[in-house]
């Protein structure tokens, strides 16, 4: 049996993998927002904006035209298209509505649609949500225009219009290619199709292209895991995600159609994402955090390689803008002065927006500490290290005041996890995947909420 420090890989994984930590996202994480922030804080926030706030924008589409049992996102089946239609108009009008409270707009670098699936919007609706946004903000010449898609339901109108609008980038969700795994997640899509729909989007000239891929699914082997991945490669992606699958039941009910023994064991889950990882570098990719890959000529490796890289609610990003306004049921606002949320539920959502422009649910004021706390987090996660030491000075802080008990990092230290001197934090090959873990340490409201997260693994 390996060992790392004296201790072996087994008992690191029962140790650490199995502990319920936030994927990091944002920090203070979406669980401890609450409901004292509303519209009346939102419009205060965006009326604060100057020009020099650069913007990015999120678009939430919750609708897929099926449901996948594995998904964790907020989303709804719509068969038939008229409530999607609503629901674009809606969203213009949210559109409208906080443009109108921002005096005076940054420049927009990153604008992402996400969901859900927002292919569901069709080529019309679509176009006249972008052409809203164009009037309402001044966009980069440069600036990503990135859409999440549901290969199986991508048509060719769809992928002129993303042109004509200036889509740039497209992430298409693969998962796994094995017959019986996707029977088991109810997502049943050829390679045969994938790699159709991807010569579509580079014949149209979308040719920055990134995969999501999981492990942890039902009835998935290691070799299940990697032989998808390799086919993944044959399509030459740009990025490729692998996600582990977070298996929440108490939060996406559906998750219940999964059975629960049919899931690899956490052993199992450690060598499929190790492997996937293996193959990935293999391939002459660069890995980037916890579970991001790209080629290394690619801007996101770039990135990790100067110390630019952060992260947000998509995940690992190239995006640093100070300001992240988000539309739609469920999305998530990142402001200097804190985070925003929308109601979830799609119906109350416009029923919100119908009557006041806004449908803010709740939200986070961010404190000096949080930001403080939220830089080691984010550097942790996006370069594997954090000068303690430097941190601290620049919050004006010692650097004791912020660890009061050092246990937790001195028992990692000693099993092998991280490197500490008292200023730099490492995370080492073997703490790899284990990152999550690491961050938590500096989480101040984890060990005092009661929110229910996904294992590290």
């Amino acid at each position: 049996m390996m060992r790392t420090a004296g201790v072996t890989k087994n008992a690191l994984l029962q140790k650490y993998g199995m502990r319920n930590v936030p994927r990091y996202t944002s920090y203070p994480t979406a669980p401890h927002f609450h409901e004292g922030i509303d519209a009346t804080t939102y419009q205060q926030w965006l009326g604060a904006l100057s020009p020099d706030d650069s913007l990015s924008i999120y678009l939430h589409v919750p609708f897929c035209k099926a449901l996948c049992w594995y998904c964790g996102c907020a989303m709804q089946v719509a068969r038939k298209y008229g409530p999607v239609s609503e629901y674009a108009r809606v969203l213009e009008q949210e559109i409208e509505t906080v443009s109108g409270y921002i005096r005076h707009p940054g420049t927009v670098r990153h604008l992402h649609w996400g969901g859900g699936s927002p292919n569901r919007l069709n080529p019309h609706d679509f176009s006249s949500l972008m052409a809203v946004l164009r009037r309402r903000f001044p966009f980069a010449e440069d600036a990503e225009i990135a859409i999440e898609i549901d290969p199986r339901s991508l048509d060719d109108s769809l992928v002129e219009a993303y042109v004509l609008a200036g889509v740039n980038r497209a992430s298409l969700g693969l998962q796994d290619f094995t017959p019986s795994v996707q029977e088991a997640i109810h997502r049943e899509q050829s390679f045969e199709l994938v790699a159709d729909r991807v010569g579509a989007l580079r014949a149209a000239g979308i040719d920055a292209l990134n995969f999501d891929l999981m492990y942890g699914l039902p009835y998935q082997s290691v070799s299940d895991a990697v032989r998808s991945l390799e086919m993944a490669l044959t399509l030459a992606p740009d990025r490729v995600a692998v996600f582990g699958y977070a298996h929440v039941p108490w939060m996406r009910k559906h998750q219940n159609l999964i059975p629960t023994d049919a899931l690899p064991t956490p052993e199992v889950r450690r060598d499929q994402a190790k492997a996937m990882a293996d193959t990935m570098v293999a391939a002459g990719y660069v890995q980037i955090g916890l579970d991001h890959f790209a080629r290394p000529d690619d801007s996101m490796a770039k990135a990790i390689e100067v110390g630019t890289l952060k992260r947000n609610f998509q995940g690992y990003t190239t995006d640093d803008a100070s300001t992240l306004i988000g539309f739609g049921a469920s999305s998530i606002g990142s402001l200097p002065n804190g985070y925003v949320q929308n109601i979830a539920d799609t119906r109350l959502y416009e029923e919100s927006v119908r009557e006041s422009g806004l449908a803010v649910a709740r939200g986070i004021t961010v404190s000096a500490d949080d930001r403080l706390r939220r830089q080691i987090i984010e550097s942790l996660m996006c370069e594997g290290k954090a000068d303690l030491v430097a941190i601290c000075a620049n919050a004006g802080i010692a650097t004791s005041a912020l660890l009061d008990d050092q246990a937790d990092l001195n028992e990692m230290q000693a099993d092998g996890l991280l490197s500490w001197d008292g200023e730099m934090l490492e995370i080492t090959p073997a703490g790899q995947p284990y990152i999550r873990v690491v961050a938590a340490s500096f989480d101040a409201y984890l060990q005092a909420g009661k929110a229910r997260h996904s294992g590290a693994i």
